[in-house]
This record gives structure tokens, sequence and C-alpha cells, in this order.
């Protein structure tokens, strides 16, 4: 199968600001299911200049610089893609210690996993919120990511918010609703309290419907020996498959978002984005 995908991403100031380097994270990642046949970024104003490298977390990011002083910044992405098909559950955990909760991962993994196993403080009907799920699941792995996944998309509401980064896991968990990004971070926050390493998605999500409104979309991925790392969608609560397409990667959010930059000026800045996902063959 093969996809066009178009994500065009404007901002409008109130006024004439000048343009900060910027990071763009707008083309998919290679996968096991997906092939990038071809992927053209076009920015304007027509930066200074332009470098594309590889990030610390191996996500392929640009960077623009710019002249003078502007009143919009477009960044246009086109995308075509091949997906192929994709068993999420094709795997072997290995060595079979860590099918069951809790494990702990051999200290040389450990380090190497630092970041994604970073343990924030979390209100304890939060943690009783996850150990009934745990003890409901009988401390099987698999079925405990599956669970809490499925028992985060039953139980909280999902809304849209095009900006802003992550609500705090504790206003997720109270409130009962967030965006696919709040809902993602909740997550991951309670699997690293149980010792699992878990890193934020950033990407595409394909649905195979008429007249939808496609967005960016946000998931999480956790690490388990002989599997490697996993997608869990809490916003649907699936296991991701060949339908959800990787941007950028991260154990902090921040680093995965598609654009990052600042001005220089005295404006206000509206946002305004469409996506397309055109299925061609």
């Amino acid at each position: 199968m093969k996809y066009k995908i178009i994500h065009l991403t404007e901002y409008d100031y109130s006024s004439e600001v000048f343009l900060e380097p910027h990071y763009f994270r707008f083309k998919p990642k290679f996968t096991s299911y997906c092939t990038i046949n071809s992927f053209t970024l076009d920015v304007k104003p027509g930066p200074a200049g332009m470098a594309e490298f590889f990030d610390v977390e191996n996500n392929l990011v640009h960077l623009a610089w710019f002249e003078g002083v502007h009143r919009k910044l477009t960044i246009r992405t086109e995308a075509l893609i091949e997906i192929s098909e994709f068993n999420p559950f094709g795997f072997l955990i290995y060595p079979e210690d860590y099918t069951r909760l809790p494990f702990k991962y051999p200290e040389d993994v450990k380090k190497l996993l630092g970041p994604a196993l970073k343990d924030s403080k979390l209100p304890s009907e939060i943690i009783k919120f996850g150990k009934k799920v745990m003890e409901a699941s009988n401390n099987s792995t698999i079925t405990f990511l599956l669970d809490l996944t499925r028992q985060i998309f039953s139980e909280f509401k999902l809304e849209y918010r095009m900006t802003g980064q992550p609500h705090d896991p504790q206003e997720t968990y109270l409130q009962r609703m967030g965006s696919c990004r709040d809902l993602a971070w909740f997550e991951i926050h309670l699997l690293r309290h149980f010792g699992i390493a878990a890193r934020f998605v950033s990407g595409y999500y394909y649905i195979p419907m008429d007249e939808i409104e496609f967005e960016l979309h946000a998931w999480l991925e956790v690490y388990l020996p002989g599997a490697g790392w996993i997608g869990f969608d809490p916003s649907h609560g699936v296991a991701t498959g060949n339908d959800h397409i990787p941007i950028a990667i991260s154990s902090d959010f921040a680093h995965s978002m598609p654009v990052t930059g600042s001005v220089r000026g005295d404006a206000e800045a509206k946002l305004k984005t469409d996506l397309t996902i055109e299925r061609i063959v």
C-alpha cells in the first residue's frame, strides 16, 4: 500500500518578526513496515540555509536559519510512503523473566535506557489506578500493557488541542480527559513508575474513513527485552500497527515536536495546520 502525506503548517504573526533558527521534524521514520519513497520540505520565506542531521535519539531533523523580518512562516511537506503488512505481536519476550511484572533490566541496558526510565513523583491515586490494572492482569507484562492502554481509552475522554505541551499526569487523571499527547504522557509516567522504559512518539495515524480530518498524533513505546520497542496508543486503546507512522521518538516530548523555534519581536502568532493522508494504491 502506498500513501501520500501532505502536511501544511502556517504561523501568521501580527507584526514583523525575526525568525531565529528553527528545527523541523516532519519526515516519517523508516521502519520494518514503512519505506520512504520520496520526501520534500518547502519552507517560506526561503531559509538563508538549511542543514539535515540525526539528533541524539536518531530522529531526522532539519535546521533552518533565516534573514530579514517576516509576517509569516509556512512549512509544507509531502511524503510518499509504502506500507507493508505488520504483526504488532510478532515478537518473543526473552528471557522469560520479563514476561511477568515487576522486572528489572540488566544494569548495562538500564544505563542505555536511562532517560526512558526517568521517574517522577506520582500521586497515590494514580499509582493505585495502575496497580489495580496490574493485579487484574495477574502481573503478565503484555496483558498489563494492553489492559492499561485499554483502560485509559475507556475511562478518559479524548479531546482535540492543537497547541501546548502535554498536561501534567495528575491534571489528566483528575479531569479524566486529554489530547492524544496528554494520554500518552500520562501512560508513560505510570509505566516508568513501575520500572518499564517508555518514550513519546509523534507521528501520523491513518484511519480508512471518508471525510476524516487528519491531525498529528501521539502515542508511546515501551522497551521489552527480546522484542525491542513496542508501541501502544491509549487514544484508541490498541497496540500500534502499520497504521501508525512515526516521525520523531524521544524520552522527552519536547524533542519530538514537529516545529521548535522562537522569534524576535513583539507579535502574536496564529497557527494553522492542514494534514491529508491519501491512499493511492
